[in-house]
């Protein structure tokens, strides 16, 4: 063993991304490639009654625009991971504003742009709704396949009613955008019947999935290779029209064909966080015991899907309470579809932990007091294997560190000059999912070894961390092991999402190596011209890149040497399923507040985590950045504009839609505590990426009410809110 499981190893594809090695999916040089571009219902609601593609057929360098007129017709519209319910360009129907009606293909991609242009589209048109308050009175509770909407135990009604201490309060939060630096793209190139795709993607076994269905071509004849991603954050997670319109079109032309969205064309196409209406009641005794949870939310759908990404889980989980009603209702608006976006749980939480403050105001019991009181234990009604045990550690540490106990209780009364201070805290929390997944892993006659698996890299580190475990496993220095990714060529592994990479390939990677480390000590102590030659397999030790004997330092053999006279390479394959559970901690953040501007900067950040063993400080600590920034983005900037009358985005650039920059960032402290899962060894991780942020935006607005005694459940917190 090496130790390198538990360092804060470097980015092992540091280089390749400063230097422009790593190749991203619109990079892949293809001969011949055409390229396309979409064109773009400006209806929200209605259907396409004339097309008028002369202009842009004669466009120098167009070779064909296809329209619901002369689109290749698809097999079936696929189920999950694809994300609609309808393919478009295949009818006159418009779902909604920004929907593709047509797709220009030409020789230069400025040829495809400006060919698009000339596209002359005539509708009909129908009155769309695109607000969720226009829709209230048509709420419903959505048929989803994964699991209920509605849960309850106990009577919560009637718990509330004769609570000694009630709160009820209705928390809003915008259409927000993932806005990944790098658009969506694919590159369709067929060869016969085979079709590869360079796709920007967060799962290259999913989308594999949706377009062999689609196409209705073998499994087998579909290979999707994403080595690199600039970014996800769910919005490549599920397979959009583009992909499978993109691949027909190629299909159809019998020449490779790139598309590649425009930032405009990303706010349409792609998902987003829903329109978000939640209603709390909390009940509780005047020792601060929850009594009752009263929980209703409402999404906004579509006329053609009804799933809910924002999930209400913490309010089911995550504090100990007899009586619980969870609610999670939709309503139907001419908007497109959503889709997860990163910790899709932040919605419903933000609710939660504001409404856990307002408790704590009302009892005048201190807000970590009040959730250590109520945190759920392993075996209470409420919880469902929330591993909690270490996140009372969590607070404490956390607390002390921020210098919690020197906090003056009444808002209001702190302040640094003119500018009004606040502190705030909140739970951190989301679930893992633990997908089945394999790696293969290869010793060459070299002696280095190579990890493949149909994992991605999404910027989190996984090519790091994968190659660590492999490098610990096999006992060989971090620099002869290379890990590769994203090609659904090699092993299938789980979909980069949910937080699930970790969970779902560390295992199989770790018991990959352990098992090809232990076939090169088999072929040594089975050689007699080995050192080891004759030494009990059990008693050879890897390190460093030798294979050492226990007991006699002396008897050793450098993996080269041993492969070299094998005279071929040793592949294994390894597999360890992991189970799906929970990532806790908590967030303690300041503010500061320009009375006279109505600013609010967050100035510093302390946060604790329990996420079992850390198998990379370095890369946890830069998902805590990346969670913090999401969460200030969630909390004070992040809000997209829909015209009501029309329907249609207007804010679909990073100009207008604002996000955190470098200036926005605070002073940030992350502690872990690195304790393995109680559940598992401590090559069974539980995913992480997600929880860092899910309690920011609370933690921020319980800061402003510290700072000013004003109460804003309304997000994003802008300066109007506050002047």
């Amino acid at each position: 063993m090496t130790g390198l499981v538990g360092q804060g190893v470097q980015r092992v594809d540091g280089r390749a991304k400063v230097t422009g090695a790593a190749r991203y999916a619109a990079d892949n040089e293809v001969s011949g490639v055409l390229h396309g571009f979409l064109v773009m219902s400006t209806i929200a609601r209605g259907e396409v009654t004339e097309i008028d593609v002369g202009a842009a057929l004669a466009h120098p360098g167009v070779v064909e625009v296809y329209t619901h007129t002369n689109m290749p017709r698809f097999e079936t519209v696929p189920g999950f991971p694809y994300n609609r319910a309808f393919i478009p360009i295949q009818d006159a129907r418009v779902h909604h504003s920004g929907q593709p009606v047509a797709y220009v293909v030409a020789q230069t991609v400025e040829q495809a742009q400006e060919a698009a242009s000339l596209v002359k589209v005539r509708y009909r048109t129908e009155r769309p709704t695109a607000r969720l308050e226009d829709a209230l009175d048509e709420t419903f509770l959505p048929d989803d396949f994964r699991k209920p909407n509605e849960v309850a135990h106990g009577a919560a009604e009637a718990a509330f009613a004769q609570a000694e201490v009630r709160i009820q309060q209705t928390y809003t939060s915008p259409m927000q955008h993932h806005n990944p630096i790098e658009p969506h793209t694919t590159t369709a190139v067929w060869d016969g019947d085979n079709l590869t795709l360079y796709e920007s993607t967060q799962g290259v076994i999913l989308t594999r999935e949706a377009v062999w269905q689609a196409l209705g071509v073998p499994r087998g004849n579909v290979r999707i290779i994403s080595p690199y991603l600039g970014g996800g954050f769910g919005a490549k997670g599920p397979t959009y029209p583009h992909t499978l319109l993109t691949a027909a079109v190629a299909r159809e032309l019998r020449r490779p064909v790139k598309l590649v969205l425009s930032r405009a064309q990303m706010y349409t196409s792609n998902g987003h966080r829903s329109e978000y209406r939640h209603r709390i009641r909390l009940g509780a005794t005047r020792r601060g015991e929850l009594t009752a949870i009263v929980d209703t939310s409402t999404a906004q759908l579509t006329r053609t899907e009804e799933r809910v990404f924002n999930t209400s889980d913490s309010a089911l989980h995550l504090y100990t309470c007899p009586n619980v009603h969870v609610r999670q209702l939709g309503a139907r608006l001419d908007l497109p579809t959503s889709s997860y976006m990163r910790s899709p749980e932040t919605t419903a939480h933000f609710g939660l932990e504001t409404a856990m403050d307002e408790l704590s105001y009302e009892l005048g019991i201190d807000p970590v007091e009040l959730r250590i009181r109520n945190l759920a234990t392993a075996g209470s009604e409420t919880s469902r294997a929330y591993p909690g045990e270490h996140l009372v550690e969590c607070y404490r540490a956390a607390a002390k560190a921020f210098g919690w106990a020197r906090r003056d209780p009444k808002p209001g009364r702190t302040r640094d000059g003119d500018e009004y201070v606040g502190w705030g805290m909140a739970t951190e929390t989301h679930t893992h999912n633990a997908i089945s997944s394999q790696a293969r892993v290869t010793v060459g006659v070299d002696g280095r070894a190579t990890v493949r698996t149909a994992s991605q890299e999404i910027g989190t580190g996984t090519y790091t961390v994968l190659t660590q475990v492999a490098a610990d496993g096999l006992g060989m220095p971090l620099e002869h092991v290379t890990t590769r990714l994203g090609d659904t060529a090699f092993p299938a592994a789980a979909v980069s999402a949910g937080s699930s990479t970790m969970p779902s390939v560390v295992g199989p990677v770790s018991t990959g190596a352990q098992a090809a480390r232990d076939a090169v000590v088999a072929l040594a102590v089975a050689d007699p011209r080995s050192p080891l030659h004759g030494v009990p397999p059990d008693d050879v030790v890897a390190r460093d890149g030798y294979l050492v004997a226990r007991g006699d330092r002396g008897r050793r053999e450098g993996y080269r040497a041993v492969m070299a006279r094998h005279g071929r390479p040793v592949e294994v394959t390894g597999a360890l399923d992991n189970t799906p559970g929970h990532t806790l901690g908590t967030v303690f953040l300041e503010v500061r507040i320009d009375p006279r501007l109505g600013s609010v900067r967050v100035s510093r950040v302390t946060a604790a985590y329990d996420l079992g063993r850390v198998l990379n400080p370095r890369t946890a600590r830069g998902q805590v950045m990346g969670g913090v920034t999401w969460g200030i983005g969630f909390a004070l900037m992040e809000h997209t504009l829909v015209d009501p009358h029309t329907a249609r985005v207007v804010n679909p650039t990073l100009s207008t839609y604002l996000v955190p920059v470098n200036a926005d960032t605070p002073k940030l402290e992350a502690m872990f505590l690195d304790r393995p899962d109680l559940t598992g060894d401590a090559l069974k991780p539980r995913g992480f990426g997600e929880t860092p942020g899910t309690g920011v935006p609370a933690a921020i607005g319980n800061a402003i009410y510290h700072a000013t005694g004003r109460r804003l459940r309304d997000v994003p917190f802008t300066r109007d809110k506050l002047l």
